[in-house]
């Protein structure tokens, strides 16, 4: 009798990871490769990237290539270098981005234009990229990490819940033109996962604005593992009728 198909196992599968020198980028690229994925690591800072790189359980099934994936003139070098490995790719997972606290009086063009261009363009343009390229494999799955923000309002959260609402929007229209070749495309929502981006957030500075945040999430603040576990889940075969989704990692957050 064979033994039975772990269909939650990434054996054999080739991920992008986005992102992958800090923090659930930083997570996402150790679960996927604890679970037997090849990963492909890009960040903007090649030292984290190569700290990153460092930490892998299996160094061997990896490689990482420093790039900033708004700089859109330097993005095709990362494409011919998984072209010159002879990859093709069965999963993505977008963790690029920033989260500005921002009142919306203070909100510029150059804002928009800056934070639109991290949390969403650099993410679709690479997307659109390894497509082009022939790059993605039919039956991938692809991961955007949006947030509890891009559907739920807090306050000085209009732009950053602009742009992560802009991915949840996207992955179902893609979800369904991606349909016919089994390509599924999701978004996951964290909550307030403890990160080092967010311990650069204006509450963190604050005991008493952080208790609040807190006491907004049920089961405590997430850490790092529950979103990568989620998208591991994504990319997994278990996951194959998911597709065009929204899946909510907060906690309990939006139960309120």
């Amino acid at each position: 009798m064979q033994p039975e198909l772990n269909l939650f196992s990434l054996n054999g599968k080739v991920i992008v990871i986005t992102g992958a020198s800090s923090g659930i980028g930083r997570q996402c690229a150790l679960t996927c490769n604890d679970l037997g994925a090849f990963v492909i690591l890009t960040g903007r800072n090649k030292e984290r990237l190569e700290e990153t790189f460092s930490l892998l359980k299996y160094s061997d099934n990896a490689l990482y290539y420093a790039v900033d994936l708004t700089d859109y003139e330097n993005v095709p070098g990362l494409v011919d270098t998984i072209i010159s490995r002879n990859l093709i790719i069965n999963g993505i997972i977008h963790s690029a981005g920033i989260s500005p606290t921002l009142p919306f009086k203070m909100i510029t063009p150059e804002k928009l234009n800056i934070f639109f261009q991290t949390n969403v363009f650099a993410g679709i343009n690479l997307t659109r990229l390894l497509f082009r390229s022939s790059l993605i494999c039919d039956k991938a799955s692809i991961v955007f990490i949006a947030s509890v923000m891009g559907f739920l309002g807090e306050n000085a959260k209009s732009l950053y819940g602009m742009t992560k609402g802009a991915l949840i929007a996207a992955v179902k229209s893609l979800a369904v033109e991606y349909a016919n070749r089994a390509i599924r495309v999701n978004a996951v929502s964290p909550g307030v996962v403890e990160t080092p981006m967010s311990e650069k957030s204006a509450y963190s500075r604050n005991e008493e604005a952080f208790q609040r945040v807190k006491e907004l999430h049920p089961l405590g603040i997430g850490k790092p593992q529950d979103v990568a576990n989620a998208c591991a889940y994504l990319l997994s075969d278990a996951s194959r009728w998911v597709t065009g989704t929204n899946l909510v990692i907060d906690g309990g957050y939006s139960a309120h």
